[in-house]
């Protein structure tokens, strides 16, 4: 048995928390391997809209078990909230979820330090949540960081202290003040005392005797793979690895056991934050995009930049995570257009044309050349197979299946859990 990917092809916000709920009956396990509560996974069902930062997506199918793997950074008190949150569904999350001792935890101080370094930045700052993500990260790499485990450990507290001095050394640095502090430690410890009661594992031996045990796991990646820290755009990135090779160092789970790779993408580009995104659009265009697709990040609110396809970025997110599978979102937010763009590749300025992404050259005045196809400017409504779509839609479909040499294998044409179209 091996262990399915699911992850995004582009900047984050791609769908995955929704395909991963409508996948979720097909697996034993959904195992979330990386970010934070920077991520926000939106799922729609029943009538109900339900976003979740730092659970997996599967949590609300009662038979699977759902696991915060060692690659994941945790805030406990995003965390404590989720989890009350879910108590109207009626879900039995000490059944149902499971939290790796090996994954590290967010601090208040980490979220003082995320704000002070993006400030200091000033024009040239990444566009940060502020939840404290590359902080934390940062600690872990320096191998200073607390761990889940940790918090069982008698001394916790003075390997707390230890590293709260050690932040506001810095912090004085940058004279960020510290004036929340005190209410932001009084929430995080009430936050720990909820997190002593969870189910605290080993998740490397559960994902490996999962494997024993033929039991079916999907991997739940957050964020996007042009976010990734080593391959995307850097340096506005995400301070984790968004792509397959994640998922084993995430989870504890060897290269052999990677078995399907199921990319997931939107049918135009969106972007929260900073950084180069060679389709945006600056026009009308844009934001009619923005309003038709609810374009505000699920997590931070903010409105997401927002432009046609970009075929090579994409064919880089494909190459780079070994995709099998193409899952194609929000085909529902084009309805409005007449006509569609795609870009097909790039011409730099001094009139050369190049069809490979390189971030190197997207900050300089690139020009994304354009094929322009025909709109099916309709409504997707009550549309439950392949073959009823829209004929335009279809050739949209063969279009980018031709050109990336992947089958697109699923079409989400509304936010809901139905209204997803398996081929």
């Amino acid at each position: 048995m091996k262990m399915d990917v699911l992850l995004g092809l582009q900047w984050g916000d791609e769908g995955k928390g929704k395909v991963v709920d409508v996948l979720a009956p097909q697996y034993e396990i959904v195992a979330r391997f990386q970010g934070g509560p920077n991520a926000g996974h939106t799922l729609e069902f029943d009538g109900i809209k339900h976003v979740l930062h730092q659970i997996p997506s599967g949590i609300f199918r009662s038979q699977i078990l759902n696991i915060i793997g060692n690659g994941v950074v945790l805030d406990p008190i995003v965390l404590k909230k989720e989890i009350d949150g879910l108590g109207k569904f009626d879900i039995d999350y000490h059944k149902n979820l499971v939290v790796s001792k090996k994954a590290t935890i967010i601090i208040p101080t980490h979220k003082l330090l995320d704000a002070a370094y993006e400030k200091a930045k000033g024009d040239k700052k990444i566009g940060s949540t502020l939840k404290g993500i590359g902080p934390t990260y940062q600690d872990k790499i320096g191998r200073t960081a607390l761990r889940v485990g940790d918090i069982l450990s008698p001394d916790f507290k003075e390997k707390y202290t230890t590293l709260v001095d050690k932040h506001k050394t810095i912090l004085s640095f940058y004279d960020h003040p510290l004036d929340e502090l005190v209410e932001m430690e009084s929430k995080f410890f009430e936050a720990i005392e909820f997190f002593k009661t969870l189910n605290l594992i080993d998740s490397e031996y559960t994902v490996n005797d999962a494997f024993a045990a033929n039991k079916k796991i999907l991997a739940e990646g957050a964020q996007g793979s042009l976010l990734d820290v080593d391959f995307g755009s850097y340096p506005f990135v995400t301070s984790s690895s968004t792509m397959t090779a994640g998922a084993c160092t995430g989870l504890g789970v060897a290269p052999s056991k990677i078995g399907e790779v199921f990319g997931i993408f939107k049918a135009y580009c969106t972007r929260v934050g900073s950084g180069p995104f060679p389709t945006e659009l600056f026009d009308k265009d844009g934001e009619d995009m923005r309003k038709e697709g609810n374009e505000f990040g699920s997590t931070t609110g903010r409105p997401r930049r927002c432009g046609w396809l970009d075929l090579p970025a994409l064919r880089y997110s494909i190459m780079i995570n070994g995709v099998t599978q193409l899952f194609m979102m929000k085909a529902d937010v084009l309805n409005i257009f007449e006509n569609i763009k795609v870009c097909t590749h790039y011409e730099m300025p001094n009139g050369d044309k190049i069809d490979r992404l390189s971030f190197e050259i997207s900050e300089t005045d690139v020009k994304p050349v354009y094929k322009t196809m025909k709109g099916w400017n309709c409504s997707l409504d009550n549309i439950d197979s392949y073959e009823k779509f829209p004929e335009e839609l279809q050739a949209y479909v063969s279009y980018l299946e031709k050109e990336l040499n992947v089958p697109i294998k699923l079409v989400s044409v509304g936010p809901d859990r139905n209204q997803t179209i398996l081929r």
